[in-house]
């Protein structure tokens, strides 16, 4: 029996979608496990949890745990059929193909991740530096996975684009960068959480005398960091987007840029009340979200440059086209 769950590339894509969505509600349900200290909540048991398939009389923490493993197990039942149906519906050598592979290597990346956390305890209090850098790499994982799932339903549309061009010149440079900045913030930031769970503090006073005491934790000394990565490359990427929007002037590279730099505006703000509110679990998802949203938005610019798709649409203009032209031939 041959799978065939979508008859049209308009409904594969409306599914993938679907699928974004789902998966980012997976990993803020995540965040909400660590933030809450419910990461051991099935002991040190993968895929089983407490040593059962469904654990029996489970505390509060069991069933944050074990709800979000039924959650990301989902996750890989639903990325192999994307994978079927973009085969099924895309020729050989179609971007969409390669994208949703892409998504399931990700996923299977990150059910391991998963897993190296659970059966070496890198849970609950645990402090350790070794935690703090498989939680970098989840985070970049997951950016990775978010991303391919991303250009998959950019990709699976019809004026989805025959190849990529990483031939740019200098503003390709520039978009290489933004892209290299966001990892470098999400790892941070996800040392910064980790810090502020393990380690809450009583007030703002107290919390900047403990990432300065060099006798503090080292993931409390690192929480200093962050801010100001997230400043600097805040500071690159409004400026980076204000620059593309006035050297291509087409409708879709507008759009991509205003929603790059007023989503990075509110985050800054954001991240300024998490410090102020002491970061309460609320605000730590929320402020995840949002870098979530980011990392897609510089996604989206990168897209539309790499793959010449702002430069065809905007071809019904000619001035415009004239000026595109002549800037990708510099």
């Amino acid at each position: 029996m041959r799978l065939n769950l979508f008859k049209s590339a308009q409904s594969f894509r409306k599914f993938v979608w679907g699928v974004l969505f789902y998966n980012i509600v997976v990993i803020l349900w995540g965040a909400f496990v660590r933030a809450t200290g419910s990461g051991a909540g099935c002991g040190a048991h993968w895929p089983l949890c407490n040593g059962e398939v469904i654990p029996r009389a489970p505390a509060v923490e069991t069933i944050i745990e074990f709800t979000h493993r039924i959650s990301s197990g989902l996750v890989v039942i639903i990325m192999a059929a994307l994978i079927i149906s973009a085969f099924r519906l895309f020729p050989k050598g179609h971007l969409a193909r390669k994208s949703a592979i892409a998504a399931g290597i990700f996923t299977i990346i990150e059910s391991l991740i998963g897993a190296v956390l659970v059966l070496n305890e890198l849970t609950g209090q645990n402090d350790s530096i070794h935690r703090a850098v498989v939680m970098m790499a989840h985070l970049i994982n997951t950016f990775l996975l978010v991303g391919s799932i991303f250009l998959t339903a950019r990709w699976s549309g019809e004026d989805s684009p025959v190849r990529i061009n990483f031939n740019r010149g200098g503003w390709g440079i520039l978009i290489g960068i933004g892209l290299a900045g966001m990892i470098v913030l999400g790892a941070s930031g996800a040392v910064t959480a980790l810090g502020d769970t393990l380690y809450p503090s009583a007030s703002l006073v107290e919390g900047f005398r403990q990432d300065f005491d060099p006798t503090a934790n080292l993931l409390i000394r690192l929480r200093v960091f962050h801010p100001a990565i997230a400043a600097l490359v805040g500071v690159y990427t409004i400026g980076a987007a204000l620059a593309f929007r006035r050297r291509f002037p087409s409708s879709t590279m507008q759009q991509a840029t205003y929603a790059l730099s007023a989503i990075y505006a509110i985050q800054l703000l954001l991240g300024v009340i998490n410090v102020v509110l002491l970061a309460p679990v609320w605000m730590q998802i929320l402020h995840l979200l949002v870098t979530n949203l980011i990392w897609l938005a510089w996604l989206w610019l990168a897209e539309l440059f790499f793959s010449g798709r702002f430069a065809l649409q905007s071809r019904h203009d000619h001035a415009v086209h004239q000026s595109v032209s002549q800037t990708l031939t510099q």
